[in-house]
Order: structure tokens, then C-alpha cells, then sequence
């Protein structure tokens, strides 16, 4: 992981936005790529469902969207030159070296295309988990999760000291969470100590199975526990034990349903996102 998508949208939550990217990028000496997505006036409009306005309704609220967007692209740019000198990272190119760097750019269109493509280009993106303020798409998070192929690190309320004191890895199969754990793997190895936890009635040989993968995939050994659902839905239960070892960070697989399945039966990503207030690592 040497370069960190880093989206901030010009808003409160840019400061811990910015904050959990640095937690991540200090143990492996990442870039910092902040990206600003500024959305035109006619795009923030589809999201703000103004598409019964009459005529003169709508030309004004064309103009206080454009102004807003002029406003969240300066406070974006304020925010990310604010916090680099605050915390003496240097605003450069990416250099290789054994330190943190950061940029800063902005995106002119904010189609959820070209923030995937953006997202394809680098080892990890860190966002806010909150519903987009900033005339973005409700569905930015999940659709960046699902589509550009690299593992998301999503901000908790709170900014984090670090994200590689404890890491829990929320286990579902093999197949599912071997490649959340390949995709975090540079930060497990850097992690003083590692949780795999599975919420299961029985063992049935969970145990050793998400040991051999902790030591096949990210070549560490875990610490590794079979949690019974005792009366808990699964996200519940997992909550409790994020908030039990004391987890800095959370790590998991995500979306494994298809879109049309997560509207009729709920997703039981969001159901976890809203119960546990850490920064978590989602990777589909």
C-alpha cells in the first residue's frame, strides 16, 4: 500500500477523513492522494430531488448549488493544505521515500464512473461512512465498494491514534474473507496484534481454518475465536467483540449480496457500519 486515495468533500468530517488516511499511510510510508470530487450544479440537483420545482424554482436552486460547489472545492482544498502543515506532511509528488507525503487534486465530474476509476489507481481509499453531503451520490460508498476492486477504509466518528495496535478480521469463509485479508495484508503484518473472529453456533473446524489462512495469506499468526450468536444477530454480536478486544481497526468482506437482494433483506454491511463506530476495512 503506497498510495492512499484520500476522498474530502470540503466538509466537517475532512478532519478525520484525513486523520485516518495518515494512521493508515504512517506504518507504510504511503502517499496521501487527496481527491476533491466537485460536483456540477445539474448533478448535486438529481441528488437533491428538485426535479418538481417549477422553472424559477429550479433556475435558483441551480445557483445555490453552484455556489455551494465553488465553497466545498475551496474548503477542500483549505482543509487538506491545513491539515499537512498541522501534522508536517509535505505536499509533493510521491518520492518512494520512508515518510508520508500528500497531494492534493480535483476531480471536475463527479460520476460515480470516474471516482471508481480514481479508486482502481490506488492500494486504498479512505472515506466517510455517513451519507454524502457534498452533492455526491447517496450510494458512493457501496458503489465504490462493489466496482473498483480495492479495499476501503471508512472512518469512524472519532479520529483514530492509530489502526495497527489491534485489527479484528470479521470472518464469514475462505473464500469470502481471504481476499479482505490479502488486500489488508500490509497492514496486518504491521499490526501488533490480530483478531480473527467468526459467529458460529459451532465450531466445526472454523478455528483452524481461519488460522491457516492468516498464516497462508498475510503470513501471521492470529489470535482466533468462534463466537456462539447467543440470542445476537451477527453484526450485533461482532460489535460486541470489536468492542471486547479492543480494536482499532475492523476488517471485513462486503456487499455479498447481489443490489436487488440487499433491498428486499437488508445488508447486513450497513447493519455493521451502523453498530460499530471504528474505522473499518471493506474490500467485496
Amino acid at each position: 500500500m503506497k498510495t492512499i486515495l484520500t476522498l474530502v468533500g470540503g466538509g466537517e468530517r475532512d478532519e478525520v477523513v484525513l486523520r485516518t488516511a495518515l494512521a493508515a499511510a504512517r506504518p507504510l510510508s504511503a502517499h496521501l492522494d487527496c481527491l476533491h470530487a466537485h460536483v456540477p450544479a445539474v448533478l448535486a440537483a438529481h441528488y437533491a430531488r428538485v426535479e418538481f420545482a417549477t422553472p424559477a424554482a429550479f433556475g435558483k436552486v441551480l445557483q445555490r448549488l453552484e455556489t455551494e460547489g465553488n465553497v466545498f472545492s475551496r474548503l477542500a482544498t483549505d482543509n487538506v493544505r491545513t491539515f499537512c502543515a498541522g501534522a508536517e506532511i509535505e505536499i509533493c509528488d510521491p518520492r518512494g521515500e520512508n515518510c508520508v507525503t500528500a497531494s492534493f487534486r480535483e476531480e471536475e465530474n463527479n460520476e460515480l464512473e470516474r471516482l471508481a476509476h480514481h479508486a482502481s489507481q490506488s492500494d486504498l481509499v479512505v472515506m466517510g461512512r455517513a451519507a454524502q453531503k457534498q452533492g455526491l451520490s447517496p450510494y458512493t460508498l457501496e458503489s465504490l465498494v462493489r466496482t473498483c476492486g480495492r479495499p476501503i477504509l471508512v472512518a469512524a466518528t472519532a479520529a483514530p491514534q492509530t489502526l495497527t495496535d489491534t485489527i479484528m478480521v470479521c470472518w464469514k469463509d475462505s473464500a469470502s474473507t481471504g481476499g479482505v485479508v490479502t488486500a489488508a495484508a500490509p497492514l496486518l503484518a504491521a499490526a501488533r496484534r490480530v483478531v480473527f473472529v467468526s459467529v458460529a453456533k459451532r465450531d466445526a473446524g472454523l478455528a483452524d481454518a481461519m488460522g491457516q489462512v492468516a498464516r497462508q495469506v498475510a503470513g501471521i499468526d492470529v489470535e482466533v475465536r468462534v463466537l456462539p450468536p447467543a440470542g445476537h444477530h451477527i453484526p450485533e454480536a461482532l460489535s460486541a467483540a470489536a468492542d471486547e478486544c479492543g480494536a482499532d481497526l475492523v476488517v471485513m468482506g462486503a456487499y455479498g449480496r447481489s443490489r436487488t437482494r440487499e433491498v428486499v433483506f437488508g445488508s447486513r454491511t450497513d447493519a455493521l457500519l451502523e453498530r460499530i463506530d471504528k474505522p473499518v476495512l471493506l474490500m467485496h
